[in-house]
Parts: structure tokens; C-alpha cells; sequence
């Protein structure tokens, strides 16, 4: 077993993309052992086991470190918006996307793999939803974004 697989919320997506909850320091070696050279994390500083100095320790391992903090409760669409631009801009390579709980990030990652087609609709469900189902602001928002490209909304 990856020591990544031990983080909460773990979730590997294909070959250039993992996601997870909170990882702890220990776990960016790792990353970087499994060949990650971006980590993104929409966690806020204010999170649980948040790490001050989270960019620091990634830098350390030689990868990019970009944090792009959502608050859990209002997300908007600028905050996806920054999201989308920063996985356009690391587009083949491999990334590392991690929050809190994995549901902000399996949310997002969900809305920029329809915004990008780059997996069929069914497959990008399966992931969000083995994450969780959002629901209340979270479906909303994730509807929301769906209604503004002309996509059918969550079940």
C-alpha cells in the first residue's frame, strides 16, 4: 500500500491526477516519490490540521505548490474559475489536489472534468460521489456551474 493511500479521502484518478483530503507533512515525500510535481490546496489556513508552512514543505520537494483557499461554506464561481486556469496552466502534468475532506477538491475536480471533457460524465460522477454527495450550497454551486455550460444538474 502507497503511504498516499493512508491519507483521507485518497482517490487516484488517472495517471496524472490524485486527490485527498488533509495530508500531513510526511505524505509530500511521498507525493513527490510517486512522481507529483503540483500540489493544490483549497483547504483555508483556518482548516483542520492546516499547515502554516504547507508551501514550504512542498517546495522542499521540488514541486509547485499553489493554494487557492475555498471557504467551505460560500463557494463561488471565481473560486473555480481560479481552480480551472491553474489546472489548464499544469495541463500534463502530474497534480496533486487536496482540501480538508476531499469534498471541495472531488467537487471541483468533478466541474473542471465537465468543463473540460476530458472523462465521460458517468465516470467523473463515480468519482465525485465515492467521495460524497453534496448537497445544500455544494449542489447548488456544482448546479449552478453545470446550468452555466448548458449541462443537466447532480441527481
Amino acid at each position: 500500500m502507497s503511504a498516499l493511500e493512508l491519507i483521507r479521502g485518497y482517490r487516484r484518478l488517472d495517471d496524472h491526477l490524485a486527490t485527498s483530503g488533509m495530508p500531513a507533512p510526511e505524505h509530500f515525500a511521498a507525493m513527490r516519490a510517486e512522481g507529483f510535481e503540483v500540489v493544490i490546496n483549497l483547504a483555508l489556513p483556518t482548516s483542520d490540521f492546516a499547515m502554516a508552512n504547507e508551501g514550504e514543505l512542498v517546495s522542499a520537494q521540488r514541486m509547485t505548490y499553489v493554494h487557492i483557499p475555498v471557504n467551505f461554506e460560500a463557494p463561488t464561481a471565481d473560486d473555480f474559475q481560479r481552480f480551472a486556469s491553474v489546472m489548464d496552466a499544469f495541463a500534463g502534468r502530474k497534480v496533486f489536489v487536496h482540501c480538508a475532506a476531499n469534498m471541495r477538491v472531488s467537487a471541483f475536480v468533478f466541474l473542471n472534468r465537465m468543463r473540460t471533457r476530458s472523462v465521460p460524465r458517468a465516470q467523473a460522477e463515480a468519482d465525485l460521489f465515492a467521495i460524497w454527495n453534496p448537497d445544500g450550497v455544494w449542489r447548488n454551486f456544482v448546479n449552478a456551474q453545470l446550468a452555466s455550460w448548458g449541462a443537466n444538474p447532480l441527481y
